[in-house]
């Protein structure tokens, strides 16, 4: 499917080739231009087809078909996508269409509430909570709660909120200052 993005690209990148040529006379002194151009169409180019794979994994994943919502997922996971990698995460958590890996789900999570995904960052406070696949941690549980809870929609927040209280309550104050010291010092795409 072309975008407006690479029609754009197209027109501009064979009129400035065009004017390149002109003025050095030459189609070699414009072969850099062109490589550009591609360069740029390539990669500047968006996946609308990672929306579509976590629509159909969503999809048979309401189906019961856990195996194709893993390998629909997959793809879009691996290149970044954190509503992939969050609900792969869950996927791997639970056993659904691949085997129970707490290790492989915290790592997505991770990936995920890095990226600043909330459910990635729910449930990434959860593992660290119970200590599966990752060190047990209330501080990086509170931590990781409290910014899900921030960056929720409201039905969600106030679910996340009693969480990160839970998890409160297992903690010293010191600990729970620590948590929101945490909290109010990450930025997406850091740990």
């Amino acid at each position: 499917m072309i975008s407006w993005f690479t029609r754009r690209t197209d027109n501009i990148a064979s009129g400035a080739t065009r004017q390149f040529m002109v003025a050095n006379r030459g189609p070699r002194s414009c072969g850099w231009l062109v490589i550009a151009a591609l360069a740029l169409c390539c990669i500047g180019r968006p996946a609308p087809a990672n929306a579509d794979a976590i629509a159909q994994a969503n999809a048979a994943y309401a189906r019961g078909d856990y195996i194709r919502a893993v390998r629909l997922l997959t793809p879009a996971a691996l290149h970044g996508d954190a509503r992939a990698q969050a609900f792969l995460g869950f996927l791997y958590e639970n056993g659904y269409g691949a085997p129970q890996a707490y290790g492989a789900a915290a790592d997505l999570y991770t990936s995920a509430a890095i990226s600043g995904n909330p459910f990635g960052q729910y449930m990434l406070g959860l593992m660290y909570d119970k200590g599966h696949g990752v060190p047990q941690d209330f501080v990086l549980a509170y931590k990781w709660l409290n910014l899900a809870a921030a960056r929720a929609s409201r039905g969600e927040r106030d679910y996340f909120l009693r969480l990160r209280n839970a998890v409160a309550s297992k903690m010293s104050p010191a600990q729970i200052a620590e948590g929101q010291r945490l909290a109010l010092g990450w930025a997406p795409g850091r740990f």
